[in-house]
């Protein structure tokens, strides 16, 4: 065969197999194949072969933009070509197999069409000649239709996550490397590129992520020669990756979308595809209290059961305990790596907490940080083989307060993996079971090696198995990926976790951005969301209520505050909060996000429209004052056209602050009818609200009469 393609859900992936494999199309669905394959592009009198995009760029096909792969056996066996490849094709999978037999090298080349119409590719490369064959890159990569001349990706830091950066797309390579041994504070999760000026729902847009927890590169890159490229692989250290005959090395997925429907249309084609897996989270997502801002390291059994009452009595349904139960923890500089509970704090075990928690309906909940030790430890000062070095005694520098413990010593894993399951069997044999583990990664894997070599990419898949061990002999055990907040936020943690943590910021006007972003690729459900204290714990900023609930809503919902202090009206608002939480979470959980464009983005309308049409949830906030009075009529996205609705503003009620206007809209108060066309094209008048506030509003389809 010559031409072969996967199709569906509007997007296709179209391949020209003969000789050096070619990308046709990746794109919309342009129907079927024709009859006959075209005769490719024309060439240029300069250049000898097609200036077409292959799906195996190889400088031995005269390729100059970065290529599949790079590697060799000391100096030899350099440059690879790959040709006319075995097709096989089964429901939307196609594998693609070539051998070079000059470079003793096969490659085969996976590429899958998922639930949703994500595409995932990536490529093993095996050594089937001489011993010594060393991977320094291995490139999944696609092309962009030439009408994307914009590139947008994400980028931040600690506590401010995934912030937005758009440039244009000019000749060139625009990379965005990670050295930081896990995903990144500043890793762009998402890299797209599309027409001018895309936003949420307007413009064609393609995009990609790196399913990948360790060091990467991802790139966007436009040759001269009219190709547009997303790409992207692991980025491993010298003599990380060296096969000897008969070994392979297979590269992480990347996962590629595209959409005629701007960022909406990506955001769906990810959320379809992570809802559809076998292991998603299928139970409704516990309303949430993490203690860490409650009460820090200062761990007391009465003050614990005094929170956990208040937790109970306002709805809380998992009741997680955070730093400070083990060793010699009582702050950040000892006791990390000891995996047994302290004595000290807890003389009867952590039995009679976890027996408090679950009488008053909770299950619990624990935070771990089984990647790293503190020097001050029995770890440390017991088996400081144990910890990553990358020569002889020389130590990478601390992080706060820590070093790395190198998981790929079978004996330091042993010792990692049974002390943490030694903790969860006592708990389980005691009927007081553990099953939840807030797995924090609090540090970069800088300069990591095992024995002098380089491991980050040992150790990722390490600690991905420690994951997976632990869930296997704990079944019902959930996982959330926590690394300094949101460090390590990817499609490859969660192949072995249930949720992320976005960010260490509980700041509710910085975790508007935050999690916009974040939920472009992750559906609410997975992206854990919670209220913090009335003054943000990372920024000084002091919210309402009713803003920092709405803005934790949209998410795996929950709080990381002494909620004890809630009283009066707080009181009834955190009650309110929790109950419009357990009332919408189907909706919350399985509907479309949408996102609306609006000119002044000093305003944002966000919500999610159930799949059925008939209700939706949204958000309307002003995150800064605005050059208008008045947000004006705001159009509300995705509304099935011919059903009509009732919109109602939910919450905050009346709360003090809130209205920036004498008065507000007369709809407010008893509510506006309309068609979805109506409430899409015309849009509803919303009121003037006071900077850092938000209002929450229920769309209901109404019988017809």
């Amino acid at each position: 065969m010559s031409l072969v393609s996967l199709a569906g859900h509007g997007v296709a992936l179209i391949l020209q197999t003969t000789g050096v494999p070619a990308v046709v199309h990746h794109g919309a669905d342009p129907g079927p194949l024709p009859e006959h394959e075209s005769t490719g592009p024309v060439l240029h009198s300069n250049y000898d072969h097609p200036l077409a995009m292959p799906l195996w760029p190889q400088a031995a096909n005269g390729w100059s933009g970065t290529p599949l792969l790079e590697g060799g056996r000391g100096g030899a066996d350099t440059s690879a070509r790959f040709a006319d490849p075995e097709v096989s094709v089964e429901e939307q999978r196609l594998v693609l197999r070539a051998t070079d037999d000059d470079a003793g090298l096969e490659l085969a080349t996976e590429a899958e069409l998922l639930p949703g119409g994500l595409l995932r590719v990536r490529h093993t490369v095996s050594n089937v000649g001489a011993p010594g064959y060393e991977v320094r890159a291995l490139n999944a990569m696609l092309p962009v239709g030439p009408q994307a001349t914009e590139v947008l990706d994400t980028a931040g830091r600690w506590s401010r996550e995934r912030s937005v950066q758009r440039l244009p797309f000019v000749v060139g390579t625009h990379t965005r490397t990670g050295r930081h041994g896990r995903t990144g504070h500043d890793a762009p999760l998402l890299m797209a590129a599309g027409t001018p000026s895309f936003a949420h729902r307007r413009g064609e847009v393609w995009a990609l992520h790196f399913g990948w927890s360790g060091n990467s590169t991802v790139f966007a890159e436009r040759t001269a020669t009219g190709t547009r490229a997303l790409g992207a692989g692991e980025l491993t250290g010298p003599g990380e990756i060296v096969l000897d005959t008969g070994d392979s090395h297979t590269s992480p997925w990347a996962y590629l979308a595209y959409s005629a429907d701007g960022l909406d249309g990506i955001a769906a084609r990810f959320h379809t595809y992570l809802r559809s897996r076998p292991g998603h989270p299928r139970r409704e997502r516990p309303v949430v209290l993490n203690t860490w801002e409650a009460v820090y390291f200062r761990h007391d059994l009465n003050e614990l059961t005094s929170l956990a009452e208040c937790a109970a009595e306002a709805g809380v349904e998992r009741f997680v305990l955070d730093d400070g139960w083990f060793g010699s923890r009582r702050d950040d500089t000892t006791g990390l790596g000891d995996w047994t509970v302290s004595t000290e704090m807890w003389p009867d075990g952590l039995q009679p907490l976890i027996a408090k928690v679950n009488e008053l309906g909770m299950e619990f909940g624990l935070w771990v940080e089984p990647e790293m030790t503190n020097p001050d430890s029995e770890l440390a000062r017991n088996h400081p083989d144990w910890i990553c070095r990358a020569r002889g005694d020389r130590l990478a520098p601390t992080w706060r307060n820590q070093h790395v413990v190198d998981l790929t010593r079978p004996d330091a894993y042993s010792h990692v993996f049974g002390s943490l399951h030694a903790v969860l069997a006592t708990a389980r044999d005691a009927g007081t079971p553990i099953t939840f583990l807030k797995w924090d990664q609090n540090r970069d894997l800088a300069d990591v090696a095992s024995a002098g070599s380089p491991s980050q990419h040992a150790q990722t898949l390490a600690a991905y198995r420690l994951m997976d061990d632990l869930k296997a002999a704990h079944p019902g055990l959930e996982i959330e990926s926590c690394s300094s907040g949101g460090g390590r936020v990817d499609l490859g943690v969660l192949e072995h976790t249930d949720r992320v943590w976005a960010s260490d910021s509980n700041d509710a006007l910085e975790r508007q951005h935050i999690q916009e972003l974040t939920q472009q690729v992750l559906p609410p459900e997975l992206v854990g969301q919670h209220i913090g204290p009335s003054t943000a714990h990372t920024s000084g900023r002091t919210h309402a209520l009713a803003f920092r609930g709405i803005t934790a809503l949209f998410g795996h919902f929950g709080m990381e505050w002494d909620i004890r202090e809630a009283t009066g009206a707080d009181r009834d608002t955190l009650h309110e909060l929790v109950r419009l939480y357990k009332d919408h979470r189907a909706l919350l959980h399985s509907g479309r996000q949408v996102r609306a464009d609006l000119a002044d983005d000093a305003f944002s309308l966000y919500g999610t429209v159930a799949a059925d049409g008939h209700e939706a949830l949204y958000a309307f906030c002003l995150l800064r004052s605005s050059e208008d009075a008045g947000p004006g009529a705001i159009a509300l996205p995705g509304l099935d056209a011919g059903t009509t609705y009732r919109v109602s503003v939910v919450l905050p009620g009346n709360e003090a602050g809130t209205y920036a206007e004498r008065e507000a809209p007369g709809w407010v108060a008893d509510g506006f009818t309309a068609t979805g066309a109506y409430l899409s094209t015309v849009g509803l008048m919303l009121p003037a609200l006071n900077p850092e506030r938000a209002i929450l509003l229920h769309a209901e389809a109404q019988e017809a009469s």
